[in-house]
């Protein structure tokens, strides 16, 4: 037999949107439960952009100062290359937020900064290793998901069931919603290099006939 848990809303994924829906319906006083299929957050290059809306959010929320601690650089301006010319594509020092830059700060970060803020809250449950493995359903309406843990199966009781578990999502392959696929003709290739404090800060592109080059400060 399946362990049951019930909770107002179900959120599949433990990602940037998954934690954020999640933080901020438990900071409105909603029961939530973030399922996340991995033991930690620690998976590399994903998405290290905290863009100036999302940091001014976190102004509105009241965890800009604390936020900023964790490690990070900025960038405000978006540098590309283009053969020999040299443009600015994108310059963040005139919007009217706090935050006049993109912070650049390993996701993880990020999301475990959410997780521990949103245990702040008892309304706030994340169920590490629990992935999500189909729907329940009852008249037609999702009431539910089925999740494998390591623990055995685990069954959620939720009127609301979000699917933020990606691209390869099994919440909605489970809902039957087609997909368009269009497709992305390229192929990345992510690796490190040492960063010596006489480098330069730019966040840079350098766009070439067939390839494109990006350079991400992650200050080291």
């Amino acid at each position: 037999m399946a362990e049951t848990l019930t909770t107002r809303c179900c959120i599949a994924g433990g990602g940037p949107a998954g934690m954020m829906l999640g933080f901020l319906l438990a900071r409105a006083g909603i029961d939530v439960a973030v399922l996340e299929k991995h033991s930690d957050f620690l998976r590399d290059f994903r998405g290290d952009t905290i863009h100036p809306s999302t940091l001014e959010l976190m102004h509105e929320l009241g965890l800009l100062g604390e936020f900023l601690k964790l490690p990070h650089s900025t960038a405000p301006t978006i540098k590309g290359r283009y053969g020999d010319l040299e443009l600015t594509i994108a310059d963040f020092r005139h919007l009217p937020t706090h935050c006049k830059y993109i912070a650049l700060m390993p996701q993880w970060d990020f999301l475990n900064f959410l997780a521990g803020h949103g245990r702040r809250y008892p309304g706030f449950r994340l169920l590490m290793q629990a992935e999500v493995t189909g729907l329940i359903e009852d008249g037609g309406r999702v009431t539910g998901v089925t999740a494998k843990t390591p623990n055995g199966d685990l069954a959620i009781k939720a009127p609301l069931v979000v699917g933020c578990d990606g691209r390869h999502s099994i919440v909605r392959e489970k809902a039957r919603l087609e997909v368009e696929e269009l497709g992305a003709p390229m192929d990345v290739l992510w690796f490190r290099l040492s960063r010596p404090s006489t480098d330069p800060d730019e966040t840079m592109g350098i766009f070439l006939p067939g390839r494109i080059f990006v350079m991400i400060n992650r200050s080291d």
